[in-house]
């Protein structure tokens, strides 16, 4: 059965910096997806930016961009969501991908303004691949739908335990599995 976790926390826990650590704990190349990442002029939040795992790199929101949609005072790009993120994120839903491994951050609001990224990710939590993605505390449909699946883990990360949990989540990942397969017999 593939690990699903949502690591939950409020803005500012460090979500995305554990997310990050995680992936530079894994093999290279052991997983696929994106980070975001504040984008600050002057000392301000003035948008997002979207990194893939494999080095790619836009504005997702800002707010110098028009919208629509608009989350708060960002306009959002969803053409981000489109050339970056889906791509990996389809491909790790209707490939074999047993044992694979697709870390979001995050499941947020302005993420999810594209509705082919809530498509994937559903797609994503229906196929038997590993997950790990960052989520608020915040209330909202979709994440909320989420949290109350069966198969779903919910790791709430805190300050006082942001710095030792990409270690633990890293290790349990890289934990030989089976995955529900026929034995093999050799």
């Amino acid at each position: 059965m593939p690990i699903r976790i949502l690591l939950e926390g409020r803005p500012g826990a460090g979500k995305t910096t554990a997310l990050r650590r995680l992936a530079a704990l894994l093999p290279t190349h052991a997983a696929t997806g994106f980070t975001t990442e504040e984008i600050r002029q002057s000392g301000a939040r003035v948008g997002f930016a979207l990194e893939t795992l494999a080095g790619g790199r836009e504005v997702l929101a800002h707010v110098d961009l028009p919208g629509p949609p608009r989350v708060g005072k960002y306009g959002v790009d969803p053409g981000v969501m489109d050339r970056l993120a889906l791509p990996s994120l389809r491909s790790a839903a209707t490939e074999e991908a047993t044992g694979r491994l697709v870390l979001i951050d995050e499941l947020g609001r302005m993420e999810l303004a594209c509705t082919a990224f809530r498509h994937a990710v559903e797609a994503l939590f229906a196929a038997e691949v590993d997950v790990v993605a960052t989520v608020h505390t915040q209330r909202d449909p979709f994440t909320d739908a989420l949290k109350r699946r069966a198969d779903i883990e919910i790791v709430r990360l805190t300050p006082a335990n942001r710095d030792v949990l990409p270690g633990k989540l890293a290790a349990r990942l890289q934990q030989p599995r089976t995955h529900g397969g026929p034995p093999s017999h050799g």
